[in-house]
C-alpha cells in the first residue's frame, strides 16, 4: 500500500483539507493518508521544512509528501517533484526544497506541467500535488509529470549559528506544541568549543540563564527550565511540564547565546 503525507498550513477549521483527502481516494482506493501537520503556522516555510526534515526519513522508501505552504503558482514560485533519500516530495519552489535539503542536492527535480482537470491555481494542493501524487504512487515515473531541472539554485538557507571566540549565537527556530523552543544550534557545535569549559546559556533578556544540559526533563523540578538536546541533536530551551515559550518569552526568531568560560 502506498504512503502520502501531508504537510501544511491548511488547519483542519474549513473544508479544504477533506477535499484534499476525498481527490487522493477518489484516484486511489489502495492507499494510506497520513497527517505530519496540517497546523503549519500560515506561510512558514520554515517551520514546514523542519518538521519534515525530522521524521521523513522514518518514512518506508517511496513515500509521497505534499506539502502545501505559500504554494499559489507564479513564475517565481513554480511546482516541483522532488527524488531524494528514496523519497518523493511535492511542493512549491519557494525556498521550501532548500530549507528541507540544509545545503544537500536532491536527485532528481522536475518542473510539474502536467494536464490538470482543473483550471483553479489557487488550491494547488488540491489540483496540482494531488494528481501528481497519485501518478507517482500508481508507479508513474516523473518524466511524464513535468520537465526535468538541472539548474535547481538554492534561494533559502537555514539561519546558521555564528561562533565567534568562546561564544555561539543562535535562534530558534522552531516551537512545538509542549511550548520546548528549538535553537538551530547543534550539539557537534556545542561540544566543539565546550570541551572542559563552564558555559552558561543566556536567552530572553538575558537576565535568564541556564548552565547544565539536562538528559531528560525530568532532571530539573516540574516548572524549572532546562536546556537538553533533542533526538535530532539541536539545543532546546524547555520547561519541565510548562509553556517554555509563554513563560520564558521564547518566540520564533528570539537570540539564544552560549558563553564559554
Amino acid at each position: 500500500m502506498k504512503l502520502i503525507t501531508l504537510t501544511s498550513d491548511l488547519g483542519t477549521k474549513d473544508s479544504y483539507l477533506a477535499s484534499v483527502k476525498g481527490a487522493i481516494y477518489s484516484e486511489l482506493e489502495n492507499v494510506n493518508i497520513i497527517d505530519i501537520n496540517n497546523n503549519i503556522p500560515p506561510f512558514d516555510i520554515l517551520s514546514a521544512a523542519y518538521v519534515l526534515r525530522n521524521c521523513y526519513k522514518d518514512f518506508p522508501i517511496g513515500t509521497i509528501h505534499i506539502i502545501s505552504i505559500d504554494d499559489e503558482l507564479t513564475i517565481s514560485n513554480e511546482h516541483l517533484a522532488v527524488y531524494s533519500d528514496g523519497h518523493y516530495f511535492l511542493a512549491a519552489d519557494n525556498g521550501f526544497f532548500s530549507l528541507l535539503f540544509n545545503e544537500k542536492n536532491p536527485e532528481l527535480i522536475f518542473r510539474i506541467d502536467m494536464p490538470l482537470k482543473s483550471n483553479s491555481m489557487t488550491f494547488a494542493f488540491k489540483n496540482v500535488f494531488v494528481p501528481a501524487a497519485c501518478h507517482i504512487a500508481r508507479g508513474g515515473t516523473l518524466e511524464i509529470i513535468g520537465k526535468k531541472v538541472d539548474d535547481f539554485k538554492v534561494n533559502k538557507m537555514e539561519l546558521k549559528p555564528v561562533t565567534q571566540n568562546n561564544v555561539i549565537r543562535g535562534a530558534i527556530i522552531y516551537v512545538d506544541n509542549y511550548g520546548n523552543a528549538t535553537t538551530n544550534i547543534k550539539k557537534e557545535e556545542f561540544l566543539k568549543l565546550k570541551k572542559d569549559k563552564r558555559f552558561m546559556i543566556l536567552f530572553g533578556r538575558e537576565d535568564n540563564i541556564i548552565n547544565t544540559i539536562s538528559k531528560q526533563y525530568n532532571d530539573v523540578e516540574m516548572g524549572e527550565k532546562l536546556a537538553i538536546f533533542g533526538e535530532n541533536n539541536y539545543l532546546q530551551i524547555s520547561i519541565n511540564k510548562g509553556m517554555a515559550n509563554r513563560l520564558l518569552g521564547l518566540n520564533m526568531h528570539e537570540k539564544v547565546r552560549i558563553e564559554f568560560v
